[in-house]
């Protein structure tokens, strides 16, 4: 899980003389080695992913890190970091900027930089948030084999909430310019992690997310040339 749920963004149009902020932990056991055994061979089994959103009167700052786990190391930290800066007291538009990055045990992520407009949206009860980002992304030379180039980014994002709030669904889709391994021709990425969690508590809750992707995970079989792939999880929630 490469890019966590960035649900809470969906509520960076609210500006508030009183801060608004949210922190959960996250503990997910992937399925995705089991289903692809040859493709995904080396994928990590647990994640613990850490996530924050914090509102204020002039937008909000996001961010979270995934941290990969294997039996005997931690295998890489990934995150992403975000800023929204209101465009107007009661205005659904906000400006974006974004840095994405990490470390892995053997390298690093090709870090990126993002910037755009951004649309959010919500119903009068917050029973539905969303948010759309249109985004400029600038991808830099990170580690070998690896050079800088142009891309722009189109991310949906969503949360709806049902039966009192026990049920929540939400999750975010991706649409970026990306380049293949292989041989650095231009290809589109797609990248979705829709989850659902029944909330028995206002802390604690215990679902699934099921990521989606097309070009976006490195395909470690060589006879094979499946681009896209289906990786469930299961998991337990701590809101603080």
């Amino acid at each position: 899980m490469k890019k966590m749920l960035r649900t809470v963004l969906s509520f960076a149009f609210v500006a508030l003389a009183t801060t608004i902020s949210a922190q959960n932990i996250q503990l997910h056991y992937d399925f995705g080695r089991n289903i692809y055994t040859g493709e995904e061979a080396g994928r990590s089994k647990v994640t613990v992913t850490l996530e924050q959103f914090k509102a204020d009167p002039w937008g909000s700052w996001y961010y979270f890190v995934d941290i990969d786990m294997s039996r005997h190391f931690v295998e890489d930290a990934y995150t992403e970091i975000s800023r929204e800066f209101n465009l107007g007291k009661q205005s659904p538009f906000a400006a974006h900027i974004e840095y994405d990055g990490g470390l892995s045990r053997t390298g690093s992520f090709q870090q990126a930089a993002l910037i755009g407009p951004a649309w959010n949206g919500h119903t009068a009860d917050f029973s539905k948030t969303w948010s759309v980002q249109v985004m400029y992304k600038q991808f830099f030379k990170s580690y070998a084999n690896t050079h800088s180039y142009a891309s722009a980014q189109l991310t949906g994002v969503w949360g709806l909430h049902f039966f009192n709030r026990k049920l929540s669904f939400t999750g975010f889709i991706d649409f970026w310019r990306g380049e293949k391994a292989s041989n650095g021709h231009g290809c589109l990425v797609i990248l979705s992690e829709p989850q659902l969690w029944y909330n028995f508590t206002e802390h604690f809750s215990l679902g699934t997310e099921w990521e989606f992707s097309n070009n976006f995970v490195y395909n470690q079989k060589p006879t094979s040339s499946k681009t896209f792939f289906w990786n469930p999880t299961i998991g337990a929630k701590w809101i603080f």
